[in-house]
């Protein structure tokens, strides 16, 4: 079995017409021959991604979901330059080639990168990369390393200092993430009215050093070098990419973390390796970054529950288009579970709390 990540036949309903998008390329890239070959990525629930193979070069091709989008989400512009800009500072950002905006060409603005060839790790390590606890304990520091080198970069420098307002962050995110719920709300989901009223009441200042929040970063957006799979070489899908708070964003990506010791129900909902020999727990996990970054940490319930609350936003939003027949991808049929079970985790966190 391949250890880099493998695309694989188009899902139906999501497919992309041949003979439209070949010519665009080969009018904006020059020395492509030959057709292209066209194959979807199996993961992700938000933007479809897709692989262009030509016999000189692969691409990758990123979309808009079909149906029904929330509100500025899924800007392919921003993406695109968010590569371009960012990719000097932090080199590991995949070159981006061209953004298009004529929904003409395919039925919706997309945009074009070059293919990083790497490992991308799922719910489990693969065996085949025969790491002990040391070599996952090393990989584990070296993911945090790099989100810590994200919130460091100098973002006006690299021109996006424009990207986002990160004056009120936390109280924004805090009302945004409610309101979006609200919206996305079927009769089926839960209300975790609670847990917004108790983070609407604990929310704490901004940090006062704002910082690039990538939003979703987790093991399943990092490509590894199949060589040395310590070495992280892409970190991809930047499109909730904004300026604000550095612990806001480590929440999210502590919201995804599911360690070795949680219960059964929590780990159907595991997808990295977050639990293997070696991996750092939640806590361990803040303490390395508050270690790695110079932040001091003192109380970590807030930053997490956040995560959980906006996970879970973002779960519904898309179980919405599902529950609505606006996608057929029958994987979103179980996140209404999994939006249910987010919210008992951070009613746990909350009872827990010394906040």
């Amino acid at each position: 079995m391949p250890l880099t990540d493998q695309s694989t036949q188009v899902r139906s309903g999501e497919e992309l017409d041949a003979a439209l998008i070949d010519p665009y390329l080969k009018a904006h890239i020059p020395g492509l021959s030959a057709s292209a070959q066209i194959s979807q990525f199996p993961g992700g629930a938000s933007n479809l991604t897709y692989l262009l193979k030509y016999p000189e070069q692969e691409f990758v091709l990123r979309r808009p979901p079909f149906g029904h989008k929330a509100k500025s989400a899924h800007d392919m512009g921003r993406e695109f330059r968010i590569l371009n800009q960012l990719r000097d500072a932090f080199p590991y950002c995949p070159k981006a080639y061209l953004h298009c905006t004529d929904e003409n060409v395919i039925g919706a603005e997309f945009y074009v990168m070059e293919r990083v060839k790497g490992v991308i790790l799922r719910s489990e390590l693969p065996a085949e990369l025969n790491l002990d606890a040391a070599q996952t304990e090393a990989l584990c520091k070296s993911f945090i390393d790099r989100l810590v080198e994200l919130h460091q970069v100098d973002y006006t420098a690299c021109g996006l200092g424009d990207l986002g307002k990160p004056q009120g962050y936390v109280e924004r995110q805090i009302r945004g993430w409610t309101e979006r719920y609200e919206k996305a709300r079927t009769d089926d989901a839960p209300s975790w009215e609670k847990v917004a009223r108790w983070l609407d009441e604990k929310k704490p200042d901004d940090h006062p050093v704002s910082s690039l929040v990538h939003n979703d970063y987790r093991f399943d957006n990092v490509i590894l070098d199949p060589d040395n799979p310590m070495h992280i070489i892409g970190v991809l899908d930047w499109e909730l990419t904004t300026l604000g708070d550095p612990l806001m964003d480590l929440g999210n990506s502590l919201a995804y973390w599911i360690q070795a010791d949680d219960p059964a129900p929590v780990q159907l909902m595991r997808r990295q390796p977050s639990h293997a020999p070696g991996m750092l727990t939640r806590k361990e996990f803040v303490a390395y970054y508050a270690e790695r970054s110079g932040i001091a940490i003192d109380n970590f319930d807030f930053y997490y529950t956040y995560g959980l609350f906006r996970l879970a936003g973002i779960v519904q939003q898309i179980y919405y288009r599902f529950f609505h027949g606006q996608t057929q991808d029958k994987r979103f049929a179980q996140f209404i579970h999994m939006n249910t079970l987010l919210e008992r985790m951070a009613l746990q966190v909350i009872e827990r709390s010394s906040l």
